[in-house]
């Protein structure tokens, strides 16, 4: 292998008859076996395939390749286009069932050759096919949110600019760089957009507009193996400098009925296998393979052992239209041939991950939210329809049919005899999909039990969020007003003491042990209003424990009172607060936090402050909030920062998974977020977290009012250990749009915990055990009593009238 790696990493040029001469030489077994394990080096065991609908907006062509019937006459075509209307009712069927991309496949050019093309094009308004096409991407991009692919044949800059403006990604098979099958009784001859040149210029523009495109190889046409080598260097050079070609396919000819090459020998499949090791090879491990697994029906899983990560698309509603005599596989037997050679199947956009990773780069403005709309974290497909705070139903656990990854058991090994683990090893952890999935999470579930045994706690609690009026622009919050924003859900409220004190002593008088207060970063506010919040609740209720203030509050507050925040936080302690809540962290790494909340504490000075509250004897929790622009690395160095922290102060009592609310989110509004984490990333954020926080870190909370009971039921067999707070008055998760309530009383709270064999258990703050009397208050508390919320005052009115809220 080191043979060609050497050469893989070489310049275009001086080493091709080199590197053409190793790749003809080597025994095909050997050069197979090379390329498997390349690709294992850049995929590991995952196979992907883009679930699409095919929708074949002409099939007049200017081109004869004489083993094409895609391309037709006019006089046996029903329709020289597709209406826009028979568009939209294939992409809605595609929709429907579940696709993500639409891949649109036209002849080239046709209005060069045919009368009719120009006739019809010109009754639907335009001069050009390109200019139709751009239309109905645009159509099926508004009207179903699926992902156009363009096959739209040979285009200048101009064409391929109009088209990215409507689509995510483009594609023009290379087919062969040799100009020998352009000539006379060639099966390129009559087609002026086969030649070779014209072809590459146009790949090459694709890459000066950064758009991800598609190429590749047509093989078996009369082309011999020294001519394929050639073909796939050439892309390889343009990829060199661009970085745009995301796809290399290698397609064997199929002989057709009614075309000049209809008893023409097709390619076997060594010759298959051969030409996919050797793409392999010349491209490397990163690179996308793709052989159409329609075209090998009977030997398709083959393929992989010869370096492929991807099936290309396969319809589930639309026949191949450019092989109309090879039907798709269906999506089960895909999974299963994919498993029977040791890979995992997992479906993607129309953009490979790297690719969606990078949506700023490659994808216009236009089109990037519709990209982000449909991916998960790792830039796939999202693999389920579920997303955090809505009432959609909780996803099936996928089938395992393969044991779980020798990487996956080694990492899990290493967390559960308490080793910390890095970076990678985090990452590769929340990568899991199918069986690997299921490992890591039922890992996570012994490690519960042994450390937390069958026991699930929960706190009776109340949110006080004294005020929603908020100087900070955070783009995931919905919750926060300015001083005179009624156009948001709400009016902007300051609560008068009154108001605090009397929802501390109802919450006492229902069982609550502990109030959590927080609220927006209000401008008028110092050091000394947090001051007086804990002194007047402490005056009310002594015994009410007091956990309140975020880190910003207590940055905002010492800032205002020339304090350190060392002498603050021992101030606030004398007037009584007892914790504070980690929130404020959204995610540890400024990378995030410079989009998501670029005027918040950096990375370091949040963690600073939670240093400081251990310190002085104040223990707190610890959050993220995740699935909005983040990935699975952000994660990981969340968790890291979390883990060493720990390791100095042992002040965190717990670690608080926060999946993102996306549907009243500011920036998801504003298309520049994904709708949340999946429920696979839900999950896997528990039992990570359980995984990598071992042993220093020993309660992992599941949020009721993020996932519904379905979710923490799953959450709870996932590492989770405690359920959180009743809540009482929840009001942040309700701005953003959950639909799971205010409140879960506690014998909702323990039906839900007893429902999955469990035994659960009232706590404090602390973790601590509650006396029965108290326990007993919460289990027959009476109901809340309507919130009252002060107006927040404006300069030009007087006293403020107080606003009753049911």
């Amino acid at each position: 292998m080191s043979t060609f790696n050497s050469l893989e990493s070489r310049s275009y040029g001086q080493t091709n008859d080199v590197l053409r001469d190793a790749l003809l030489a080597t025994d095909p077994k050997s050069l197979m076996a090379q390329a498997a394990a390349l690709r294992d080096e850049g995929h590991g065991r995952i196979q992907t395939w883009s679930p699409k609908v095919f929708i074949p907006l002409t099939q007049l062509c200017q081109n004869v390749c004489h083993y094409c019937t895609f391309s037709r006459p006019p006089s046996r075509l029903e329709a020289v286009y597709l209406s826009p209307e028979k568009v939209l009712e294939i992409a809605r069927t595609g929709q429907r069932a579940g696709c993500t991309e639409a891949l649109f496949t036209l002849g080239d050019k046709p209005e060069l050759r045919f009368a009719h093309a120009r006739k019809e094009l010109a009754r639907l308004g335009h001069e050009t096919t390109l200019g139709y096409l751009a239309e109905m991407c645009d159509l099926v991009l508004r009207e179903t949110g699926l992902l156009p692919h363009v096959n739209a044949g040979v285009m200048d800059g101009n064409g391929i600019a109009a088209l990215r403006r409507v689509s995510v990604s483009q594609g023009l098979m290379l087919e062969s760089l040799s100009d020998r099958l352009c000539q006379r009784g060639a099966p390129h001859y009559g087609s002026p957009d086969k030649v070779p040149a014209v072809r590459l210029e146009t790949i090459r523009h694709a890459g000066e507009l950064a758009v991800p495109f598609t190429s590749g190889i047509l093989i078996g046409i009369g082309e011999t193996r020294e001519e394929r080598i050639d073909s796939l260097l050439a892309l390889q050079v343009l990829h060199r400098q661009y970085g745009h070609i995301q796809e290399i396919i290698i397609q064997n000819f199929r002989a057709k009925s009614g075309t000049l090459m209809a008893n023409s020998r097709e390619p076997d499949l060594d010759d298959l296998l051969w030409t996919i090791a050797a793409a392999r090879i010349i491209f490397g491990p990163e690179m996308n393979i793709q052989a159409p697994p329609n075209l090998s029906p009977a030997t398709f899983p083959a393929l992989i052992s010869a370096g492929i990560n991807d099936w290309g698309g396969v319809s589930p509603v639309t026949p191949d239209h450019v092989n109309p005599e090879a039907p798709w596989p269906g999506i089960e037997r895909l999974r299963q041939a994919t498993a029977s050679q040791g890979k995992l199947l997992a479906r993607r956009l129309p953009i490979y991950p790297e690719y969606v990773r990078e949506t700023a780069r490659w994808q216009d403005a236009s089109v990037a939210h519709h990209v982000l709309q449909l991916s998960d974290a790792c830039g796939y497909a999202r693999d389920d329809a579920w997303a955090p705070g809505t009432t959609a139903a909780v996803p099936p656990t996928p089938a395992a049919n393969l044991p779980a990854d020798a990487r996956i058991e080694s990492i899990i090994r290493r967390a559960m005899d308490g080793q910390g683990l890095d970076e990678d090893e985090i990452v590769t952890l929340f990568h899991a999909r199918d069986v690997d999935f299921q490992r890591v999470c039922s890992a996570a579930d012994e490690l519960r039990q042994w450390v937390n045994g069958d026991i699930v706690t929960y706190a009776v609690n109340r949110n006080i969020n004294y005020t929603n009026i908020c100087s900070y622009k955070c783009g995931f919050c919905a919750f926060s007003k300015g001083n005179t924003d009624e156009a948001l859900r709400g009016a902007p409220y300051d609560l008068d003491h009154s108001e605090v004190v009397r929802r501390t002593q109802e919450a006492w008088a229902r069982g609550a042990t502990e109030v959590c207060m927080q609220g927006g970063i209000h401008p008028h506010y110092t050091g000394d209003t947090y001051l007086a919040l804990c002194r007047a609740v402490k005056k009310a209720v002594p015994d009410m424990h007091i956990h309140a203030f975020s880190p910003l509050e207590i940055a905002q507050g010492a800032a205002t009172l020339g304090l350190t925040v060392a002498g603050y936080l021992m101030r606030l302690r004398a007037e009584g607060l007892s914790t504070l809540p980690g929130t404020a962290a959204e995610v540890l790494d400024d990378e995030v936090r410079a989009v998501l909340c670029p005027d918040k504490l950096t990375t370091t000075e949040w963690l600073e402050i939670m240093r400081t509250a251990h310190s002085v004897g104040l223990k707190t929790t610890a959050t993220i909030m995740f699935g909005h622009v983040d990935m699975p690395r952000h994660w990981a160095r969340h968790l890291l920062h979390i883990r060493s922290l720990q390791e100095k102060t042992g002040g965190f009592t717990e670690f608080v998974p926060l999946p993102f609310v996306h549907m009243e989110a500011p920036i998801a509004l504003k298309g520049r977020t994904r709708r949340g984490p999946t429920f696979r990333e839900v999950l896997l954020m528990h039992a990570v977290a359980r995984l990598s926080l071992y042993p220093l870190v020993t309660n992992i909370q599941t949020s009721w009012c993020k996932l519904g009971h379905e979710g923490v039921r799953a959450a709870l067999r996932a590492g989770a250990n405690d359920l959180g707070g009743t809540l009482m008055n929840e009001s942040i998760s309700r701005a953003a749009g959950t639909q799971h309530g205010q409140e879960m009383p506690p014998k909702v709270m323990e039906a839900l915990i007893r429902s999955v064999g469990r035994i659960p258990r009232q706590r404090d703050t602390l973790y601590q055990a509650v006396t029965e009397e108290i326990h007993q208050r919460g289990l027959e508390a009476a109901p809340l009593a309507p919130l009252i919320l002060t107006p927040a005052k404006r300069k030009s009115q007087g006293r403020c009238e107080e606003t009753v809220v049911g």
